[in-house]
């Protein structure tokens, strides 16, 4: 099966897939300009799009990737239903994207898949560079479509965590065809196997040629886990990237529960340790994540066999990050004071997983701030689906209005702490979304608990620094080393 790869090595340094447009196209193409693997996150691409096209796509760069996607009348279509030349007025709201769902829907379908493909062909234009795109298993009901909209822009590797990714290997294959395909999607409450479905015919043009097959990267925090995916054709990734609860976003909860610590956090023991020894002999190309922002994490994460190491909040931080310049400088004021904080909150996210909350002021980390904020759930893309007593699907999140939830059939005590992700993270990254009565949706940041990388980052490239920059920083002890050969 071809793969998507451009270099003939395996990158050294994997940027991070971060939340909502904070790894996005600019942020990709600068680090896959170095020849390292510059990711976008794959999350929400489809309000982003519409979100853009309705501030007018003042620089053009919408417009420009979506001139070059294959199907132009999915293009018109899109282009009349959410395109403002000049843009909407400032304080006006967004106008709705359609919602995830187990039911067929072409125009959700081809706004993801259009998504999907201006992010990536933008992060891959002017190079050759390698540039993949990161999903969470979590958000089912959008893979497929998602998947293959990354796959016409020629992306080089999809990766994957916050969930048992098993289907993904088969799903790259089919789609590479342009097959129809169908995914597993958990249901709550129910026996039955459900699934969703999705069917590309026409999106790529009448007759198109095979797509190249991208290379999959799942992104594990288990010995259990990688020995499971490996042991099957059908399962098997093409490497690992091995996640310590101490990266940023969601992470795995402790496989004992042993209480919370004296700060409210999740308390992780030995039994969370992934044996890298015991995922090397595996044979499979992994990367370490976690707390591996340094030369010396490098080195080190090599010296156990690694073909290197992804950071993420190192390159958050960065220029070409998504985030809004000013929480960008707030981030690195107190980073920079050694003031800033990161909570791994049990509670924040509608997952369940526990989620690293950056402590900021004027953003959803303050309880006064997630107080004042109404309870509501329009984007939906963490909400579950679940069996009604009528036999029906209905959807939930327990950040919607406690009493809708409850209604739903949700417990109470799940609701509470929850914040809207799904708002707060487009919040992060300029696209918040204005409502009645004139509240604007507040941010919330996530970054990884392992700062100790900061001062000697700074010492180095300042306190204005470059994707470029931060590469060169990981890289500084590699000078002269061979890099990995692909397998």
């Amino acid at each position: 099966m071809p793969t998507g790869s451009t270099t003939g090595v395996l990158p050294a340094v994997i940027q991070g897939g971060m939340g909502v447009g904070v790894s996005g196209w600019r942020l990709a193409r600068a680090v896959a300009r170095t020849g390292q693997l510059g990711v976008v996150s794959g999350v929400a691409l489809d309000a982003q799009l519409a979100r853009r096209l309705q501030l007018g796509d003042p620089d053009g760069d919408m417009r420009r990737a979506l001139a070059r996607f294959p199907d132009q009348g999915v293009v018109s279509r899109i282009l009349d239903r959410y395109f403002v030349p000049g843009g909407i007025p400032d304080g006006s709201p967004f106008r709705p994207v359609p919602r995830l769902g187990l039911r067929p829907h072409r125009a959700r379908d081809e706004l993801t898949v259009a998504g999907n493909f201006v992010e990536v062909w933008l992060a891959k234009e002017g190079h050759d560079g390698p540039v993949g795109v990161n999903y969470m298993e979590k958000i089912q009901l959008a893979t497929q479509p998602a998947a293959y909209g990354a796959m016409l822009a020629g992306v080089d590797h999809v990766l994957m965590g916050a969930g048992i990714p098993g289907e993904i290997p088969g799903l790259l294959d089919a789609l590479s065809a342009h097959s129809a395909t169908e995914l597993a999607v958990a249901v709550e409450g129910s026996q039955e196997r459900h699934t969703v479905t999705f069917d590309p015919t026409g999106l790529a043009g009448p007759a198109p040629e095979r797509l190249l097959r991208p290379r999959f990267l799942a992104i594990i925090a288990s010995t259990v886990l990688a020995q499971y995916l490996h042991r099957s054709p059908t399962t098997r990734p093409d490497g690992f990237v091995l996640e310590t609860h101490r990266a940023g976003g969601h992470s795995a909860p402790p496989r004992r529960r042993n209480g919370l610590s004296e700060e409210g956090e999740p308390v992780y023991g030995p039994r969370d340790a992934i044996d890298v020894a015991k995922v090397a002999a595996l044979g499979l190309p992994f990367w370490l994540a976690g707390g591996q922002a340094t030369p010396g994490g490098l080195t080190a994460a090599r010296g156990e066999g690694a073909a290197g190491v992804q950071a993420g909040t190192v390159f958050a931080l960065a220029r070409e990050s998504g985030l809004t310049a000013d929480l960008r400088r707030n981030l690195l004021a107190q980073g920079a004071a050694g003031t800033l904080q990161v909570r791994n909150d049990p509670l924040a996210s509608p997952t369940g997983f526990p989620f690293k909350v950056a402590r900021v002021p004027d953003t959803l980390s303050e309880e006064g701030e997630f107080a004042l904020r109404p309870r509501l759930c329009d984007l939906g893309y963490l909400r579950t689906p679940f069996r009604k007593d009528n036999g029906t699907i209905g959807y939930r999140c327990p950040a919607e209005p406690v009493d809708t939830y409850v209604r739903k059939g949700g417990e109470k005590e799940d609701t509470d702490g929850r914040r809207c992700l799904c708002n707060a993270l487009t919040a992060n990254v300029g696209l918040h979304q204005n409502r009645p009565g004139g509240y604007v949706e507040p941010p919330l940041l996530t970054l990884g608990q392992d700062l100790d990388f900061l001062p000697d980052l700074l010492r180095h490239v300042g306190t204005d620094f470059s994707a470029a920059d931060v590469v060169d920083y990981l890289l500084s002890k590699e000078e002269g080393r061979p890099r990995t050969p692909l397998g």
